[in-house]
């Protein structure tokens, strides 16, 4: 089961058949986890608006990753697997922008684009071939928490961060791994491939080898440290 804020889903069959799509490159949504999102695009500012007065639910998905940046503006065509999430907190900044937090639920993929007038994009989707995403800690015992810890504790002293590493080894595998690979600053092709992890072990795996060629590389393009 997933809770998000004051709602509990059991499956897909929980879910409306019909979702606004948010494309954001570069981001990670995974189930279970919070992400806080600043929304100022008119068009967007209007989703949100509309999920608030409904289920609070968006689908947040990356725009495909090989698409000149040029041609992601309007209209890009989208990934192929995205994650679909509940606004769980909102708050206007005074300035026309809206904070919101999204908490994961399940990802989907897209079976159906719908023609509408709306400025933003709906769509019908599937969860059902990741119907275990609804299953809370599956898949925790083959993750390799050593060697992903050894990995994080190399990162943290390569950019000399201090943090109270007892958070670490007190959270449960899914927390650790889904937290730390939403966090991770890799870039847009990463997270895609993190996102498409077919389980637990296997996202903690790609996370570790990303974080070593990281290491490896100096800290990569554009890497910055884990916030």
């Amino acid at each position: 089961m997933t809770r998000a804020g004051n709602r509990s889903y059991e499956g897909p069959d929980d879910l409306p058949a019909v979702i606004p799509l948010f494309p954001l490159t570069g981001a990670l949504l995974l189930p279970r986890r919070a992400l806080p999102l600043n929304v100022f695009e008119p068009r967007y500012l209007a989703m949100v608006d509309a999920a608030l007065a409904g289920d609070r639910l968006i689908g947040l998905i990356q725009p495909r990753i090989d698409v000149p940046a040029g041609e992601r503006e309007r209209r890009p065509p989208l990934e192929e697997i995205g994650c679909l999430g509940r606004i769980t907190q909102f708050a206007e900044t005074g300035d026309g922008r809206l904070i919101i937090t999204l908490i994961g639920i399940a990802r989907f993929t897209i079976t159906e684009e719908l023609a509408t007038t709306t400025p933003y994009r709906q769509v019908r989707y599937d969860c059902g071939p990741f119907a275990d995403d609804f299953r809370t800690g599956l898949g925790e015992e083959a993750v390799d928490r050593p060697s992903l810890l050894t990995t994080l504790r190399a990162y943290l002293d390569a950019h000399e961060m201090t943090v109270e590493w007892s958070h670490f080894e007190a959270a449960s595998n899914e927390t650790l791994v889904d937290g730390l690979a939403m966090m991770s600053p890799c870039g847009p092709r990463e997270k895609q491939a993190l996102l498409e992890a077919p389980n637990l072990a296997t996202r903690a795996a790609l996370l570790v080898a990303i974080t070593e060629r990281s290491l490896g590389a100096g800290g990569g393009d554009g890497a910055k440290p884990l916030q």
